[in-house]
C-alpha cells in the first residue's frame, strides 16, 4: 500500500489533493488484489489512471504556465511519458485482458513513478509556484 505521507506533500492543495486521488486508486487495487479481487479491478483502475492523469497533468501544466516555471519543456516531456506508459498499460489489458503481471506494473510502473515524480519535480514546482505567484 502507499501512504501519502507528509513528505510527499508539496504544499500546493490542488496538486497534493491530486496526488491524494492518484493514491487512493492505486491503494484500492492492491486492497482488490489483497481480497482476491485484483483481475476485476485493474481494467476500472487502469482507466481511472489514463483519465485521471491527463487531467492532472493537465492541471500541473497550467500552473507551470502560469507561473512561468522555467523548466516547464522538461516536466512536459515527462508528463508525456508517463502519459504513454499508462496507455501502454491500458493497451496490453485490452490486449491480454487483467493478470496478475498487469496488476504488478500498475503498482510498480505507476505507483512507484509516482512517489519519485512527486519527490523529485512536483515538489521543486510547489516551491517555484509559492515564490513565484
Amino acid at each position: 500500500m502507499y501512504t501519502f505521507t507528509k513528505d510527499l506533500e508539496t504544499g500546493n492543495n490542488l496538486i497534493d489533493t491530486e496526488h491524494r486521488q492518484l493514491f487512493q486508486a492505486i491503494n484500492g487495487l492492491l486492497e482488490a488484489c489483497n481480497a482476491g479481487q485484483g483481475r476485476a479491478n485493474v481494467e476500472k483502475t487502469v482507466k481511472f489512471l489514463m483519465e485521471y492523469t491527463a487531467k492532472h497533468f493537465a492541471d500541473e501544466e497550467k500552473l507551470q504556465q502560469a507561473s512561468k516555471y522555467p523548466d516547464y519543456p522538461n516536466h512536459y516531456k515527462i508528463h508525456e511519458g508517463f502519459k504513454k506508459r499508462v496507455a501502454e498499460i491500458g493497451a496490453e489489458l485490452n490486449a491480454k485482458g487483467p493478470s496478475i503481471i498487469l496488476v504488478s506494473k500498475v503498482n510498480s510502473d505507476i505507483g512507484d513513478w509516482l512517489i519519485n515524480h512527486i519527490r523529485t519535480q512536483d515538489k521543486k514546482l510547489a516551491e517555484h509556484i509559492k515564490t513565484h505567484s
